[in-house]
């Protein structure tokens, strides 16, 4: 497991989750409304903001979740072990 994401995993996730936002966007806006044109406008317009606002916030989670695993005090970076949660 690594412990840093790329940013090329960051942006693969946010094409599939603004993909998936996308199509959950529209089946629900066309129930709503019966209109192919309606629910076209808000499946495009809503999810593209979410997904900027979705990458945004994947990119700040990864920086805060890294600053957390570096120790200033002592200057090595603490990683947690996969079992038992034993610092190594």
């Amino acid at each position: 497991m690594t412990l840093h994401r790329t940013m090329n995993q960051t942006a693969l996730k946010t094409l599939t989750f603004a993909v998936l936002h996308f199509m959950v966007g529209f089946a629900v806006s066309y129930a709503f409304t019966g209109s192919v044109l309606i629910a076209g406008g808000i499946a495009l317009v809503e999810p593209a903001i979410n997904t900027v606002v979705f990458y945004l916030h994947e990119t700040l989670w990864t920086a805060k979740t890294d600053a957390h695993r570096f120790d200033p005090a002592c200057g090595v970076p603490h990683l947690q072990a996969e079992q038992g949660g034993n610092r190594i």
